[in-house]
């Protein structure tokens, strides 16, 4: 059976036909599943592995004072682009999220755009996380391991096939998880307080480099390639509107839920940031692969019964963050797939409501590129290279409807309107270049699969598009109505 029935339409460069009957009836999630406070567990559940691992590598880059600056810079960077989100998720409320509003604002090339960034973002950082587990589960000495990819197919097999069971079902579980991973920093912090030394901050060498000295001991440049990492404290909060085809109320859920959710980051942030290298030395922990054990290691001079409790309960702040991605690679990848900018295949749901192929598909890629990489601190500049190219195009989107449409319906409107996007917006473009500059091969690398990308959609896909999908019937409604005024 054919998945459209229409003779295709041509608008904005695109063409479009309407889906068959029972095209939308195999793609349908689950209405319903989840209130803000779930809503805003998914928020924090997407970045808490980032308070574990993986900012640590900014000390490398930086030292403590360069990522100091980088994470203030780049928490304002996201505290600016939620407040923004806020308003165009309560306005647009679909599955498609960033791809919907940049599909609104900057057409059917900026939607897919946007679209495809988030995809490479949320496909790469399960890897990077999968990496970070196995790196916990050695340092713990379980199973006799020697290699992490048992760990890596354990962890996709186990949370994918969660999300298979359903959405409801995987939400719940992802909030436990978050909690305990919550009481794991609280032990943490109160752990490292006691052995806080302000001194420890500043233990990396000076080099050599221009603006060089204890606080910036790699000069000014090593601020901006802290910035990567000063992003790992935040990175994938903004996937909260994924979740807006299976809130109850998402005009009023999203801004509630996204905004709460960056509140607890930034608490968050600002403890692993001050206490692990106050309490620990930054020195000691710019390489290391589980940060917060050692640190208290290192803070109390061996392995203590706290450390091995973080070590452990640890773990599910990975796990929370590695569990929840999986939610939201899949959600991006099916209202790509519906709208009909990527295989159509991949968006079918089962029986539970859950699309089975858009949770597989991308979880077996990111299997292989955990073990063929198998480079936590290379993934996560991947990762934050699809992030930072999907965050200019959604705040230029939102200034870009705040200009051409303002009176459309706004159920939340953003403080500060524009200015406070635009900020966001200059931010965002200073955090892309410095992907460039951490790993050069890395971000030129997801360039050009991001080109790939473009490409298939300019010969392939935007010759097949299905107009019945939300994002795209949002969009095209207001092309007639502008065309009618």
């Amino acid at each position: 059976m054919s998945d459209t029935n229409d003779r295709p339409v041509q608008i904005q460069g695109a063409e479009y036909a309407a889906a068959g009957d029972d095209y939308l009836r195999r793609r349908q999630l689950r209405r319903g599943a989840a209130g803000w406070v779930l809503l805003a567990g998914l928020g924090v559940a997407y970045v808490i592995s980032g308070d574990f691992a993986g900012w640590n590598f900014g000390l490398a880059e930086g030292g403590w004072g360069g990522l100091l600056i980088a994470t203030v810079l780049m928490g304002a960077m996201y505290l600016c682009m939620v407040l923004g989100l806020a308003e165009l998720a309560s306005t647009l409320p679909t599955a498609g999220a960033g791809y919907g509003f940049a599909r609104r604002a900057l057409g059917p090339l900026g939607g897919f755009a946007t679209g495809t960034a988030i995809l490479i973002e949320y496909a790469i950082a399960p890897a990077a996380i999968a990496v970070f587990i196995g790196g916990y589960v050695e340092a713990l000495g379980l199973f006799g391991l020697t290699n992490a990819w048992p760990v890596y197919l354990v962890c996709y097999a186990v949370f994918v096939g969660i999300h298979l069971w359903g959405v409801g079902e995987a939400l719940r579980v992802m909030f436990v998880i978050t909690g305990v991973a919550l009481v794991a920093l609280v032990a943490f912090a109160a752990g490292m307080v006691p052995r806080f030394d302000a001194a420890n901050l500043f233990d990396i060498e000076p080099t050599s480099a221009l603006g060089a000295s204890a606080f910036l001991p790699y000069g000014f440049a090593g601020v901006l390639g802290a910035f990567v990492f000063g992003i790992w404290f935040f990175l994938a909060v903004e996937g909260v509107p994924l979740a807006a085809e299976e809130a109850r109320e998402p005009r009023r859920d999203m801004p509630r839920g996204i905004i709460a959710a960056m509140c607890v980051l930034m608490v968050t942030a600002t403890a692993m940031l001050v206490l692990a290298p106050g309490g620990a030395g930054a020195a000691a922990l710019a390489s290391s692969t589980n940060p917060l054990p050692e640190a208290l290691r290192e803070a109390y001079g061996g392995g203590t019964a706290l450390a091995s409790f973080v070590n452990y309960v640890g773990l599910a702040g990975l796990v929370a963050s590695f569990f929840s991605i999986i939610y939201a690679y899949s959600r991006q990848l099916f209202a790509l797939s519906r709208a009909g900018y990527l295989p159509r295949w991949l968006s079918v749901t089962g029986k539970r409501r859950t699309p089975y192929l858009a949770l597989i598909v991308p979880g077996t890629i990111g299997f292989l590129l955990a073990v063929t990489v198998a480079d936590g601190d290379r993934l996560i500049n991947i990762a934050v290279f699809g992030a930072t190219v999907s965050y200019v195009l959604m705040m230029a989107s939102h200034i870009v409807l705040r200009r051409r449409e303002p009176h459309l319906e706004r159920p939340y409107r953003t403080p500060g309107g524009v200015v406070t996007t635009g900020v966001a917006l200059v931010l965002a473009v200073c955090a892309l270049a410095a992907t460039f500059f951490v790993d050069m091969v890395g971000a030129a690398v997801t360039a050009a699969i991001l080109a790939v990308f473009l490409a298939y959609f300019w010969f392939y896909s935007r010759h097949r598009l299905v107009a019945d999908a939300p994002e795209e019937e949002f969009a095209l409604i207001e092309e007639a109505d502008s065309e009618l005024k």
